[in-house]
């Protein structure tokens, strides 16, 4: 088939009307039932495939049973019965009978990208019997988690809906935009605009609680009989908030506005009769054709139509779209290419799906010339991207402006909670319980003593019906009756005490949080040069979570290890061969000497790391013949042609010393989305099979020095159903071939077996798997088969409907690939080495002994999780193992339940019902692992039992028991699928209160991040999808036990005393304000000036907070490190619990009697005024919360003495300000107080009787019950002495 026609033109056309009623070509008969969906009928056998199975965890694979899909067992095909029906199956089609209401019931746990079918869709594996067995169990599991289902409906929401498809005309906008409302290609990213500002910053502002609080109390100091304060003043605080915010958000705003505006009116090529012409980006529209030259921007999400490279390829930079910086290949069409670069005028159709936020996937067809050929995410390039390495490039836009898929994916991220701040709002209900108490007694008591005094209230103060000036009658007060009264002086009360409520406490907080991610950020221990990247702080609200961290779930690939591959080991045709890995450079001439020359027309000089294996070379270029060479072509043709990377061929330079005149070297590079797949490639390139071409139509291959030139007639992609990939070729002799390459789990069930020749490499390649697993390398199993005419015809007229499909395509696909992936031959496997990252086994044994449960979640096989397990120290050699296979939930709870009576291990109920979390299983642990797509291997916690060691559980099985896992201190999950990784983390959330993180590399590790407590992403080889999806971000593991033992400590400490040190500064003013208006007849009037109750929580006593929130490091990270376990100081919650709120209220409450009655008791018998006792009121309070501050600092720098002494010196000063007013009623009252040696006096004593207790207390609780962080401490000091005074 030529690569300039449509792949599938000779098919049948598509509106032909196909029967409905259809047998199965292989199986047992399958109808249509009532519904329209295929049902299985009695003489049918089903069976559930091991890869299908990775979906059901949590027994989520529960869908109406109207949608149970049918899965085909290989048996059943060799009946000779059902073989010719084959061509009267058409799956496609029976889809498409079924109402789209119930084939959306199909949608569940799964990929993104694949439509999320997690049960096999016409699947073929072998051992139905145990197979159907196992679907009548999972069957049985009909209960889901409310929150599974959630999250399911809420990911559901961006699939896309295809029912009612965009047409798009191409080089025809009038047209494609006369009957349809598509978006223009203006963006807009700004909030507001110049008239609207003001009342929508407003709005937006007020959305916040604390804002409206200061608006109430404002609101209430307005009206006359509650004027407690100048109502001037009390409107400065919300006034200056507001004011800074909106200059804030109009700064941003205008920023915005120039953007867009820069972005608008940039230019690109459009075409107009027959020319390119430049237009404004805000003028195009659907349906325009675009040229995009080199390292220009795409302005809108457009469809390739043509491009300079004869094979239709443009290469892209998608850094702006999803943060990675290598390059992307994406596809014209060969069809519209060749129109393009012929000059030829392009006319057509696009259907495609409506704009969606899934930059991943793009399903959509086009119709040429009365063809239509299927369009995919390979040939659409978004706006955002850049043309790179390319001369230009045409397109059609298919989404412009609002609606690209950029722009659609410009919402932030929902922000996470601390889960200290969630306590916090505890303490802040009990603060407003306490305000409510206290303006009750004030409103209560005002109550009384009106009662009591009202005959006297004309005579007295502000009773009085009418003022007297001046022997004149005056103005009349208004008296408004007891119960009034009573009600007004309880409003003023609260006006009076509204700091206690500490609103100021979130934006100090939000202050200190940004001083701490700065110096995390600059931590050159989190550096990592490999990568040239810093630690990222993404998300300011969780810093203190990194303290608290009970749960840590990683991905392996690409986290744990470097995600480099290397080809270290082949299996072909059960024979094992070794391949030695170059120890000289990274450069390696592939060159075969002697007489085996005349098989190498032409030299390929490739960057690689291995050195062939001499006996594999000598079977593949020897004359040999038979199986065995046959097997070895076919198996590294596959590996050559199986997969998706683009290779970049490039002349030899002439200044390389190797390069001789003449020489006909060339140098080649791969560049693809998946490690392995690279790593695969240069390995056939390292035997002689050369990939150096590849286009949408046709692949060439240099096959020992014979090119050949390949036609691709279809791709099935990888996807987490089929765990496998293959394509169909054409060879040169016509003959037709399906290469297939996947996991072992999935390739095994469809292999041809009974076959004399091919039962003993069955065997054996499993054999060298097992083995391959053990040394921890990554597996692939590579198979083929021929296809016949009859196969391929059936085939290619179901593969053409399925990929033109807008409705469930990939499940189209997926069953499409079934009919040609079973029988396969088996060639043989491969075995890549994926090193741990420096550093892991070190910072997982230290977060063990933090007390941290790792748990390490995996989709490889169980014997290459052991073998990780085993190096990176998550499983140590000592342990007994207990191997347990079950196949279903009961089975699987009673050999649990019998291994926990053999080894004495205490569980609550281990057959009925699930207990609740022993928080004290720390000290000694079993270790469980699993093979299993759900169960795990597990570390987990042993109780008795301690002659028998450390053991370990090895669970086959479909269930994961949570009582046993979350006993565990390790958890090693084998065969998950991405979803099912949110899923568990999800699980331990929901079931117990740690604090939960989530850490990993690449996009499937995306919904993971998310649902964890704290999500970190690595800046690793697999984009940077998790990076954006994180809280956090850095280059490599290990420096996660920096992030946590260190940062995590440090911030959790900080952030505790912040708060704590908070409520006792607001708490000790307010009360003592209460204590005064006890003693002035409940009148709510103040001692102080309205600019010092202000003042007070604004710069009195802000400064020194939010300094030893950033700078305080109660140990060093020398410390730290060296001692993980002074990390579960964080566990057991030393720095904020309830305990601690008591105890600092106590004090608070101490401090303020103190606060208020030594003053009153030193001046009883003085005529000092009220004015002069509310300024030393003002800075006794001031200077005895800033030395019970320090008190508290563990480490003094510079910047901490000016922070916390200057305070004091800068409140002398503004009272200084203050008392130098004629205005004010305080006037020159500091000047007088100052000479009097009682007034320093009294402060003296305020500080010194206010903090005796507190200083009692500390040194009782660090002499006879010290912590480990006090003990650590101590330690410190005497270190530091040591060296200081010398031995």
């Amino acid at each position: 088939m030529s690569s300039g026609k449509p792949l599938l033109s000779q098919s049948a056309p598509l509106s032909a009307p196909q029967p409905l009623s259809i047998h199965h070509n292989r199986h047992s008969s399958l109808t249509i039932s009532s519904l329209g969906c295929l049902r299985r009928t009695a003489s049918s056998s089903s069976s559930i495939s091991d890869e299908a199975q990775v979906n059901n965890l949590y027994d989520l694979k529960e869908v109406e049973q109207d949608t149970v899909t049918t899965s085909v067992s290989r048996n059943s095909r060799e009946s000779s019965a059902f073989w010719p029906k084959r061509k009267e199956y058409r799956s496609a089609e029976l889809y498409l009978q079924c109402p789209r209401r119930k084939r959306r019931g199909l949608v569940s746990w799964g990929g993104v990208a694949d439509s999320w079918l997690d049960i096999s869709a016409l699947e073929v594996s072998g051992g139905s019997s145990r197979a159907s067995s196992r679907a009548q169990d999972n069957l049985k599991k009909s209960q889901r988690s409310e929150r599974f289902l959630q999250i399911s409906m809420q990911l559901a929401e961006s699939i896309p809906n295809h029912d009612n498809p965009r047409l798009i005309h191409i080089n025809d906008a009038k047209k494609t935009n006369e009957n349809a409302d598509f978006s223009g290609n203006e963006i807009r990213t700004s909030k507001y605009t110049f008239l609207n500002f003001l009342p929508k910053n407003l709005f937006i502002q007020f959305h916040r609680v604390a804002y409206l609080y200061f608006l109430a109390i404002a609101a209430l100091n307005q009206l006359p009989p509650l004027a407690v304060f100048g109502r001037t003043v009390s409107l400065f605080p919300l006034l200056f908030v507001l004011t800074v915010t909106a200059v804030k958000d109009g700064y941003e705003d205008w920023r915005r506005h120039r953007s867009d505006r820069n972005e608008n009116n940039r230019e690109a090529l459009v075409l107009n009769s027959e020319k390119f012409y430049p237009k404004r980006w805000k003028k195009i529209q659907a349906g325009d054709v675009i040229k995009i030259c080199s390292d220009e921007a795409i302005p809108c999400d457009m469809v390739l139509l043509g491009t300079s490279d004869p094979s239709g390829i443009a290469y892209i930079l998608t850094m702006n779209l999803d943060g990675e910086s290598n390059l992307k290949t994406r596809y014209a069409r060969q069809e519209t290419n060749n129109l393009v670069l012929g000059g030829s005028t392009i006319s057509g159709i696009v259907r495609c799906e409506q704009p969606n936020r899934n930059i991943y996937e793009f399903t959509a067809n086009m119709e040429l010339k009365g063809h239509r050929f299927p369009l995919s995410q390979s040939n659409i390039i978004l706006r955002g991207c850049q043309l790179k390495n390319t001369e230009w490039a045409v397109g059609v836009v298919v989404y412009a402006g609002q609606e690209t898929k950029a722009m659609l994916n410009s919402a932030m991220t929902p922000s996470k909670r601390s889960r200290l701040e969630t306590y916090m709002n505890r303490e802040t209900l009990w603060l407003s319980v306490f305000l409510l108490i206290m303006c009750l007694v004030v409103a209560f008591g005002m109550g009384l003593w009106l009662k009591r005094h009202e005959p006297e209230l004309e005579s007295l103060p502000y009773y009085r019906k009418t003022y007297f000036e001046k022997g004149k009658v005056g103005k009349k007060f208004k008296y408004y009756g007891i119960p009034m009264e009573t009600f007004f002086s309880f409003l003023s009360s609260i006006i009076v005490f509204q700091i206690m409520i500490p609103i100021s406490l979130y934006i100090t907080m939000e202050l200190v949080r940004l001083g701490q991610s700065y110096f995390m950020i600059g931590d050159r221990e989190m550096y990592d040069s490999s990568t040239n990247s810093k630690f990222q702080c993404r998300s300011l609200n969780i810093n203190e979570d990194l303290g608290q961290i009970r749960y840590v779930f990683s991905d392996k690939t690409g986290t744990l290890t470097e995600n480099k591959m290397e080809f270290r080991k082949s299996s072909i045709w059960g024979k094992n061969y070794d391949c030695r890995l170059s120890l000289t450079g990274p450069s390696q001439d592939i060159v075969v000497e002697g007489e085996d020359a005349k098989f190498f027309r032409q030299k390929w000089r490739l960057q690689s790391e291995i050195f062939p294996n001499p006996e594999l070379m000598k079977l593949l270029y020897k004359d040999l013949y038979g199986e065995e060479k046959i097997a070895a072509h076919d198996f590294f043709l596959t590996l050559a042609a199986c997969n998706t990377v683009i290779p970049i061929v490039s002349e030899c330079p002439s200044s390389d010393p190797d390069c001789t005149p003449g020489d006909t070297h060339k140098s080649i590079a791969y560049q693809g989305e998946s490690p392995d797949e690279q790593a695969l490639v240069t390995a056939a390139s390292a035997y002689g099979y050369t990939l150096f071409e590849r286009t949408s139509g046709h692949i060439g291959i240099d096959a020992n020095g014979e090119k050949l030139r390949l036609d691709v007639l279809g791709l099935h992609e990888f996807d987490s159903v089929r765990k496998r990939m293959s394509v169909v070729i054409r060879f040169p002799n016509d003959t037709v071939k399906v290469l297939v390459k996947g996991a072992d789990t999935s390739i095994c069930s469809i292999l041809k077996k009974g076959h004399p020749s091919n039962d003993p490499v069955i065997s054996t390649t499993q054999s060298h798997l097992n083995e391959y697993s053990a040394e921890g390398l990554r597996t692939l199993v590579v198979a083929a088969r021929d296809l016949s005419d009859e196969q391929l015809a059936e085939w290619q007229c179901m593969y053409e409907d399925a990929s033109t499909s807008l409705t469930d395509r990939s499940i189209k696909l997926r069953q499409t690939a079934a009919l040609i992936e079973y029988d396969l031959k088996l060639l043989g496997a491969t075995a890549i080495e994926d090193k741990l990252q420096d550093g892991v086994p070190e910072a997982i044994e230290s977060l063990r002994q933090a007390g941290i449960k790792v748990w390490v979640l995996t989709g490889d096989k169980q014997e290459t999780a052991i073998s990780i397990g085993l190096s990176c120290r998550l499983l140590t050699t000592d342990m007994h193992q207990i191997i347990i296979n079950g196949n279903s939930e009961d089975e699987c709870r009673k050999l649990l339940c019998d291994a926990r009576e053999k080894y004495f291990v205490k569980s609550a109920s281990c057959c009925d019902q699930t207990p609740k979390r022993k928080k004290k299983a720390e000290i000694d642990y079993l270790e469980i692992p699993s093979n299993t797509k759900s169960a795990s291997q597990m570390r987990a916690g042993q109780e008795d039992g301690p002659t028998f060691g450390p053991l370990a559980l090895v669970i086959d099985g479909n269930s994961l028991l949570f009582d046993l896992a979350t006993m565990c201190r390790v958890v090693l999950c084998c065969r998950v699928a991405p979803l099912q990784k949110a899923g568990i983390v999800d699980m331990i959330k929901g079931r117990t209160d740690d604090m939960t993180l989530a850490i990993g590399d690449g996009a499937n590790d995306v919904s993971m991040i998310q649902m964890a407590d704290v999500g970190v992403g690595i800046c690793g080889q697999e984009g940077r999808q998790a990076v954006m999806a994180s809280d956090f971000a850095m280059g490599q593991f290990r420096f996660l036990k920096r992030l946590l033992l260190v940062h995590g400590h440090w911030n959790y400490q900080r952030i505790g005393y912040l708060v704590l040190y908070n409520f006792y500064r607001n708490a000790v003013f307010v009360l003592m304000l209460f204590w005064y208006i006890l003693c002035t007849a409940f009148s709510t009037t103040s001692a102080l000036t309205d600019w010092s109750s202000v003042l007070y929580s604004v710069i009195y006593t802000s400064l020194p907070t939010i300094v030893v929130g950033i700078l305080d490091k109660d140990l060093s990270h020398k410390t730290l490190l060296k001692y993980p376990k002074l990390y579960a100081a964080g566990h057991r919650q030393e720095s904020y619990n309830m305990s601690l709120f008591w105890i600092t209220m106590v004090d608070t409450l101490w401090q303020s009697l103190v606060l208020f009655y030594i003053p009153l008791f030193t001046y009883e018998e003085s005529t000092i005024d009220i004015w002069s006792m509310g300024s030393l009121w003002t800075i006794a309070v001031v200077i005895l919360v800033n030395v019970h501050l320090a008190m508290d600092i563990q480490r003094w720098v510079v910047i901490t003495h000016m922070a916390t002494w200057g305070s004091i010196i800068v409140t002398y000063g503004c009272m200084v300000v203050l008392d130098s007013i004629p205005v004010l009623p305080n006037y020159g009252t500091i000047y007088n107080l100052g000479k009097s040696p009682t007034y320093w006096l009294s402060i003296l004593l305020i500080t010194v009787i206010g903090l005796l207790p507190r200083f009692v207390f500390k040194v009782f609780h660090q002499i006879f019950w010290p912590s480990d962080i006090q003990i650590a401490r101590e330690a410190e000091i005497l270190r530091k002495r040591h060296r200081f005074f010398g031995s």
